[in-house]
């Protein structure tokens, strides 16, 4: 139980940093002249994936106390 514990945790680190990451590339797409609004359309769509990936781990990791 602790390591699949320890797995899940360390996959929830590795799908934070792969958000700030799409993040900071995100931000500078955005700066650059012409916008390729395709590609930034699939970064964030790529983006909000992750982001449901994490809160479904972090329920999983740290479940609710709201029983």
């Amino acid at each position: 139980m602790d390591e699949q514990l320890h797995s899940l945790t360390r996959r929830l680190i590795e799908l934070r940093i792969e958000h700030a990451d799409l993040d900071a590339m995100i931000d500078r797409l955005v700066e650059q002249a012409p916008v390729d609004e395709l590609a930034l359309q699939r970064l964030k769509k790529r983006r909000l994936a992750l982001r449901d990936m994490i809160s479904r781990l972090e329920n999983t990791v740290e479940p609710d106390d709201r029983a």
